[in-house]
């Protein structure tokens, strides 16, 4: 495993990078409402991304052919955006990533449309919480494996699974690079270091852990088509703990209700 260590100077490029990829997260929060398509949202990120200056890194990464993933409901991560309206009581996972002076700032957020079931906001709320679980335990001289510990520690409370097949990923001048970062019970005794940077993005079911990919190649749905939801942070590790790049200004971070 070759893991990049940056140096201070880098923490401020991946803070603007992480800065804008939030900010276009908190912008769509606006546009979404029952009745508009996933393709109108992208769209939308994609118009707010160029105009800030920076690319949308998805689009065309490995064929994929849009400008942000759009995952409703069942589909655990990597969906196309498309043309079928959302309707009142879906899920969306909207995970943004830009590129900025060469940076990348990776982000996703659950969002309601209209108003959520009791099972969807429980279910984003222990992700979300799951999350920062994981983020919680970072800092120099900790091993890697704590992170995904604390977060199958927290979600044993609850009837719910973390998925195995996709995890969080180095991050900097490249899109994903080393280490892996495990959401779940794992022995990786990689030791945590000052200027490490990568994402803690838990994708959590309410049903099994057990995924299937489409025949597009990419959408990732849960194999008995329970809900699963996603919250991520782009982080680097400090001596005491660990700068989050992709924090809110506006949002507490938690799944918006939008409509």
């Amino acid at each position: 495993m070759s893991i990049i260590i940056h140096s201070k100077q880098d923490y401020e490029g991946m803070n603007v990078a992480g800065s804008l990829a939030t900010e276009v997260l908190d912008k769509v929060t606006e546009f979404i409402r029952p009745g508009i398509t996933t393709n109108q949202i992208n769209d939308f990120c994609h118009e707010y991304i160029v105009n800030a200056g920076a690319i949308p890194a998805p689009l065309n990464y490995k064929g994929f052919p849009k400008s942000v993933c759009t995952s409703k409901n069942s589909v655990v991560c990597h969906g196309i955006p498309d043309d079928n309206p959302l309707v009142d009581g879906d899920m969306l996972n909207i995970d943004v990533t830009v590129i900025l002076d060469g940076w990348h700032g990776d982000t996703s957020r659950m969002y309601y449309i209209g108003k959520p079931s009791p099972l969807a906001r429980a279910l984003c709320d222990v992700t979300y919480d799951a999350m920062w679980a994981g983020i919680g335990v970072v800092k120099e001289g900790v091993l890697l494996c704590e992170i995904g510990k604390a977060i199958a520690k927290h979600i044993k409370q609850y009837k719910f699974s973390s998925v195995k097949d996709f995890c969080g990923h180095g991050i900097g001048k490249k899109f994903h690079t080393d280490p892996q970062v495990l959401h779940y019970e794992n022995n990786d005794n990689t030791i945590l270091k000052e200027g490490m940077f990568f994402t803690v993005e838990p994708m959590i079911n309410r049903g099994k852990e057990h995924v299937l990919i489409k025949k597009d190649g990419w959408t990732a749905v849960t194999r008995d088509l329970s809900l699963s939801a996603q919250f991520e942070h782009t982080i680097a590790v400090t001596q005491t703990g660990c700068q989050v790049f992709t924090l809110s200004k506006e949002y507490s971070g938690r799944a918006v209700i939008c409509g």
